[in-house]
């Protein structure tokens, strides 16, 4: 499989050589690839950063991937190109307005949208209940939890 990036640091080159991963810009990626997945967090540079002219740069075949956020990518320019086949299809597990989906998006079968529960196994929420458990019994006994991340107000309350 061919695999082109592109994200605002470029990787080193041991790690592109290792993975077989080519940096090219961001219009490329669009122009080239049959699936495009994204990971980027929500930020003011990265908000519809998916929109109109970025699906119409799209191939007719590609797949759009989002399970970063969901105002990445403007759900009413995704509707709107799904339902043309300017695209094939999505995927989306974030949605723009969460919980509500837009209704355009609703409607189309070569969408396929899922809530972000990738941590909602049986597993992982046994072994989230028990480390809050554990957290709360170190409190309570005065020690510091293991999981703490504001250390600074801990320690203002043990008056170190």
């Amino acid at each position: 499989m061919r695999i082109l990036y592109h994200d605002a640091v470029r990787a080193p080159e041991a790690i592109e050589r290792e993975l077989g991963a080519e940096f090219v810009s961001a219009e490329r990626l669009l122009r080239e690839s049959d699936f495009v997945s994204l990971h980027v967090p929500l930020l003011p540079h990265t908000r519809h950063m998916i929109s109109g002219p970025q699906l119409r740069m799209m191939k007719p075949t590609a797949i759009l991937v989002n399970t970063s956020r969901g105002p990445v990518v403007d759900e009413a320019a995704l509707a709107e190109a799904l339902e043309k086949h300017v695209i094939a299809g999505a995927g989306l597990d974030v949605f723009e307005n969460e919980p509500q989906v837009q209704p355009g998006l609703l409607k189309l079968e070569n969408v396929v949208l899922e809530p972000h529960i990738a941590s909602a196994s049986v597993d992982t929420r046994k072994k989230m209940s028990m480390l809050a458990a554990e957290n709360a019994v170190a409190a309570l006994e005065g020690r510091r939890p293991v999981t703490l991340l504001n250390a600074e107000v801990w320690e203002k309350l043990r008056g170190v």
